[in-house]
């Protein structure tokens, strides 16, 4: 099923992120922990490409693993910056014929030591290529408060639009802390005339030293709520997955409460957190 038939036909969305293995050697533990959390019957579940795309093989593997073994539906990403046209349409082929019909379109970053031509410096350029091969639902990045490397948020807003112009179908939101940046976000791409459905990105923070390699990666700022509950339960691992937990939670009943109708868990392949969320919100979604 694609992504955008799901949002159509559901009151309340939920879905999961995982990511693929480094190594061979760890590919059944990563899949142990997709069976695991695909067993909580998300909506659907996405599995990153990895840096410079080197997990590439793995990532298509969980994904028809999702979709032929699990009955659960995959959004494979694709990221395009180290890639030339032919390994795009390579890749687009095999997708095709694993019978995987939504991909998340990224730019993705430049691996150290990269050199050579680019044919796509941006994700718009990759989401043009994929609806010209066709067959796609087609998702697309979003940065609530401003991607890193923009200027300012409206122009960011401004290549956002030219990237759903090009084709983008959904768009999947960047982690975010503070749902008023969120509501605002969504207010100002309205008027940029970005009517894609946008799904929100939600991090349940459970190791307090990566928040700040997050924050670099994302964009995001932390409300001063949030560096208290670090501040306190951040030297205690125990402490700090409860109050994470709590704390996307609170996040997730406050979106769909205000008409967020899609919510995309970064849960990092941990099914205990994945379990604790889906838990939390029962009788919600």
């Amino acid at each position: 099923m694609k992504i955008t038939e799901i949002l159509q036909s559901k009151r309340a969305v939920l879905s999961f992120e995982v990511f693929p293995p480094k190594t061979g050697e760890a590919f059944d533990a990563v899949v142990g922990a997709v069976d695991t959390i695909a067993a909580l019957r998300p909506d659907f579940m996405s599995v990153t490409y990895g840096a410079g795309g080197g997990t590439s093989q793995y990532s298509v593997s969980i994904a028809e693993h999702m979709q032929n073994k699990l009955g659960v539906t995959p959004v494979a990403h694709l990221s395009c910056i180290s890639s030339n046209r032919a390994d795009v349409h390579e890749k687009l082929c095999v997708l095709r014929e694993k019978g995987i019909q939504n991909i998340l379109a990224l730019r993705g970053d430049i691996p150290k030591d990269f050199s050579g031509n680019l044919d796509y410096s941006y994700a718009g350029q990759l989401v043009a290529e994929i609806k010209k091969f066709g067959g796609f639902c087609t998702g697309g990045a979003c940065y609530p408060e401003g991607h890193p490397e923009s200027s300012t948020l409206f122009s960011d807003i401004d290549n956002l639009k030219l990237k759903v112009d090009a084709g983008c179908d959904f768009l999947t939101s960047q982690m975010f802390f503070d749902n008023d940046a969120f509501y605002s976000f969504l207010c100002k791409i309205r008027e940029a005339g970005i009517y894609v459905p946008v799904i929100a990105g939600i991090m349940p923070v459970t190791n307090a030293k990566q928040i700040k390699r997050m924050m670099s990666l994302s964009g995001c700022t932390l409300p001063a709520r949030f560096r208290r509950i670090i501040d306190r339960f951040g030297e205690d691992p125990v402490a700090m997955t409860k109050a994470g937990i709590a704390y996307a939670t609170e996040q997730i009943i406050d979106l769909y409460a205000n008409g967020i109708k899609a919510v995309h868990v970064y849960s990092m392949n941990k099914p205990d957190v994945a379990s604790a969320i889906r838990a939390n919100l029962k009788g919600i979604v």
